[in-house]
């Protein structure tokens, strides 16, 4: 009997076994095989990454240059440091407000890779305010002027003085009301009439951030699929909540997440038999450099950062996914969050021509305030089962829908149908194509080894020469008066109003500041490939990690 039951018991096993096996390598061969498609490794290895710094004179030296070729350095660092430091008012405000402001703790501290990070902090101090915008131009507290190349993280598409008086209109029909929450401003039912012809979906709901909303779409789709898995695709960016941003950053596991390689056909095998996978998260900004996470100058050790837009290649894998989505059940969210209005007037849908079952928004959509939207299909945006009235599927905040925020929205819908708004959306794509390869030709002529990529007005800047400094860049465009986000040169966004002589402007004062780094030395070479930086760089962290530093 017992050895019946053995038997029986190896003959199951060996079943599982047989489909499982196959299932999970089949898994495992659609992730991405970098960092980016391994979220738990990536994160056990953050762990075990000790801090070590490059002082004093290492700080120039870290590619072993020639002494002349540091001496440049370190004069060329000097005379930057003595011009930030001017900006006495705007850097004494910020200084003040980092002891209690933990954002502005973390942001300043991750602007260049972390060997670098203290010294560039004390000698490149960067302000965190600026007093008044005037078009495309913010004034700091010291009355410097730059040309904002941030875009406010996707909010400002049609530049400052656009959001102001959207502002303004909303606050002026919405003030009668005042912030009675609860209860709707007639407003609402034109801005749910409008998003839902805009978008092409059945139904909206209102949230105070693209976070939220992508919470609440990712909830529908478990909730109506009675499935717990979502996907998301490696590198992508979804909002800063657990799930859908497992590794490095989450201190929780998100064990119901699969992150899978984009264009990948192994990946549409994978949803195409799996029967536990709710959801699938698609951000567009991807097509940029897919399966490659948001770049920022804080990991920028080398110069392998690549970013180029296939629009036609980008398309036909969302349409090959929706197709493989639909047939398998699995509810296909398009996340437009940041590229929501600034690919084309109806986003990415139509931009790359596919068709989601829920769409998220955000950002510009506020017209200048927070707000976060989900509009989808009928039966996913229903939150109550009418068969079980004690099964719902809950969602709320205070502050959704209100007063002051769907007006804004509501201007910001209505201008959307203006001549002067249509008139920018005309030819854009080519327009801001064309003004990519017009920097690109410039940097090319002057002999400077840096590109950008674009995808419409979201600017990714590459380099063409390996490198340990690439990320001081960001310093030489500040001190031409070119303002960056804190991610540094990773994103340049610009908003529509600039025109023709602006921009032309910017390419100036960007070749200018290229070239003043090149002739400071931070773009001298040894010989070393992007692969010989990033082993020496590792070499540096396991020698410190056993102390023999």
């Amino acid at each position: 009997m017992v050895q019946r039951l053995l038997l029986l018991s190896g003959a199951l096993l060996g079943a599982v076994a047989v489909k499982c096996v196959p299932a999970r390598l089949a898994l495992s061969r659609a992730k991405h095989p970098g960092l980016t498609g391994h979220a738990r490794v990536a994160k056990r290895l953050a762990g075990l990454v000790p801090n070590h710094e490059y002082d004093g004179a290492a700080f120039f030296r870290a590619d072993a240059p020639p002494e002349v070729i540091a001496a440049q350095r370190e004069s060329g660092f000097a005379r930057l440091s003595a011009s930030f430091k001017q900006r006495e008012k705007t850097l004494a405000l910020t200084a003040e407000t980092r002891v209690h402001l933990a954002d502005l703790q973390f942001t300043s501290r991750y602007r260049v890779p972390y060997p670098f990070s203290r010294v560039v902090r004390e000698a490149l101090p960067v302000g965190a305010f600026v007093a008044s915008s005037d078009g495309p131009v913010l004034h700091d507290l010291d009355g410097n002027a730059l040309l904002d190349l941030t875009g406010s993280y996707g909010v400002n598409l049609f530049g400052h003085e656009f959001y102001k008086q959207t502002i303004a209109e909303g606050a002026a029909a919405a003030g009668e009301l005042g912030p009675v929450l609860g209860q709707y401003h007639p407003l609402l039912a034109d801005t749910v009439a409008r998003l839902a012809a805009l978008s092409g979906m059945d139904e909206v709901s209102f949230h105070m951030s693209g976070t939220e909303a992508v919470m609440q779409a990712v909830r529908l789709a478990q909730y109506h699929t009675g499935r717990a898995r979502m996907v998301r695709f490696a590198g992508a960016y979804h909002g800063w909540w657990g799930d859908v941003q497992p590794g490095i950053g989450n201190p929780v596991p998100a064990d119901r997440t699969l992150t899978l390689a984009e264009m990948s056909e192994r990946t549409l095998a994978v949803l195409a038999r799996r029967r536990d996978i709710a959801c699938v998260l698609v951000n567009p900004l991807q097509a940029l450099h897919p399966n490659a996470p948001a770049p920022a100058d804080s990991h920028l050790v080398d110069s392998a950062r690549a970013a180029v837009l296939d629009q036609a290649a980008y398309g036909e894998w969302l349409r090959a996914l929706a197709e493989t989505c639909r047939e398998a059940g699995i509810v296909l969210i398009l996340d437009e969050v940041f590229t929501g209005f600034r690919l084309a007037k109806r986003g990415a849908g139509e931009y790359f021509g596919v068709r989601p079952d829920l769409v998220t928004y955000g950002k510009t959509l506020g017209g200048g305030l927070p707000i976060g939207v989900l509009c989808g299909r009928a039966e996913l945006m229903r939150r109550f089962n009418e068969q079980r009235p004690v099964d719902i599927c809950f969602a709320r905040g205070t502050f959704n829908a209100h007063p002051y925020v769907i007006a804004a929205a509501n201007a910001f819908l209505r201008r959307l149908d203006s001549p002067e708004i249509e008139a920018l959306y005309d030819g854009m794509d080519e327009r801001w194509a064309e003004r990519a390869r017009t920097l690109n030709t410039s940097l090319q002529d002057a002999g400077l080894p840096v590109r950008v990529a674009a995808l419409t007005t979201i600017w990714t800047v590459t380099y063409t020469r390996p490198s340990r400094y690439n990320w001081m860049l960001q310093y030489y465009l500040r001190n031409e008066g070119l303002a960056l986000s804190w991610v540094g040169t990773g994103r340049i966004i610009f908003s529509l109003d600039y025109d023709d002589a602006r921009f032309a402007e910017v390419v100036a004062r960007f070749v200018r500041a290229a070239r003043t780094m090149q002739e400071d030395g931070w773009w001298w070479n040894s010989g070393e490939s992007n692969r010989d930086i990033r082993r020496s760089v590792m070499r540096a962290a396991l020698r410190t990690r056993l102390g023999r530093n």
